[in-house]
């Protein structure tokens, strides 16, 4: 697929959504029960992230700002001129903006997201600030195989751009399958610059995901209230309750959906008894130490470059190129 003859609705496709279903049934089978977390961005769902991100607890978003605004040149300088830049879950695109502001003549920007409102707005924006970049943007969750479009524009490398920490939502064997992905086509040349929250003080964690203004718990209970609009489900928000923890030995982050009573739930005719204090869990935000991830992207084939943190030390941008072949 190429960009040239397009038009911008033409370019973005919606993601199959036929799979909900099945992941929500198996979600609520499993021991324990738990639902993807990437469900959770539905258009209520990404409006509700933005004021996260916001709340004065929640660092990750801010800091990683300040890191690639303070660093912006010395960032641009490792990843080279001509590049292109393959974006993968960059939201409306603050922290790429960023970034490109700083790029020596970038040549493509590949944005992929399963978001397709905030991908097409920042689609428009972006087109508009950067009208001699080539723009490609894919809908499609990224955690699957995802076929980018062909450049018209030849690239000097390709650098795939990770924000967000996201990375620390998987699983560590899921993480490097993740990783070695990525790897496979960035191949010998290419680079991935990533976001990673660092481990950090328990306090600080629990108080980033459980903030006071309630924002996060809506976010999460809002993943429920995705579950009966659109399958037709009949959970009941007002029993349910949001909790974070961290779980220090495990090195994460664990975000639960907590049933207040003992309940029923129906969904596509099956019952699902939940029990009083069951918990449905929601996400795991895994934290690493600079180290760690530098070993587990070094077993996928990446080798380290450079990390920029914060003086706390709170989150870490690093940068890998890669070292082996497609």
């Amino acid at each position: 697929m190429t960009g040239d003859s397009l038009t911008l609705s033409q370019q973005i496709s919606t993601p199959e959504s036929s799979d909900f279903l099945t992941d929500v049934i198996a979600g609520l089978s499993s021991n324990p029960r738990a639902l993807p977390c990437k469900y959770f961005y539905d258009e209520r769902g990404a409006a509700l992230f933005q004021k996260i991100c916001d709340l004065p607890e929640y660092y990750i978003t801010r800091t990683e700002i300040d890191i690639l605004d303070r660093n912006r040149a010395d960032i641009a300088s490792h990843l080279g001129p001509d590049i292109e830049l393959i974006g993968l879950g960059t939201g409306a695109g603050t922290k790429t903006r960023i970034l490109i502001e700083a790029l020596e003549r970038p040549a493509v920007y590949i944005p992929v997201d399963i978001s397709e409102k905030q991908l097409r707005e920042s689609t428009v924006l972006f087109r508009k600030i950067f009208p001699d970049l080539e723009i490609l943007p894919v809908c499609a969750d990224y955690l699957q195989p995802v076929v980018l479009p062909s450049s018209s524009r030849k690239a000097t490398r390709n650098i795939v751009y990770f924000p967000g920490s996201t990375i620390g939502n998987f699983e560590s064997t899921e993480a490097l399958e993740f990783l070695r992905r990525i790897a496979n086509f960035s191949c010998r040349g290419g680079g991935l610059l990533i976001g990673v929250d660092l481990k950090k003080d328990q306090r600080v964690l629990e108080a980033a995901y459980n903030d006071s203004a309630d924002v996060t718990a809506q976010f999460n209970l809002n993943l429920l209230e995705r579950v009966n609009r659109e399958l037709a489900a009949d959970f009941d928000l007002d029993q349910w309750r949001h909790l974070a923890i961290y779980n220090s030995s495990a090195g994460r982050i664990e975000m639960h959906l907590i049933s207040e009573i003992d309940q029923f739930v129906h969904l596509d005719e099956q019952k699902f008894h939940i029990r009083r204090g069951e918990k449905i869990i929601t996400e795991f935000s895994y934290k690493y130490a600079p180290e760690e991830f530098a070993a587990l992207a070094g077993k996928a084939g990446f080798e380290f470059v450079r990390m920029w943190s914060d003086d706390a030390r709170l989150f870490g941008v690093l940068y890998f190129t890669c070292s082996r072949d497609r």
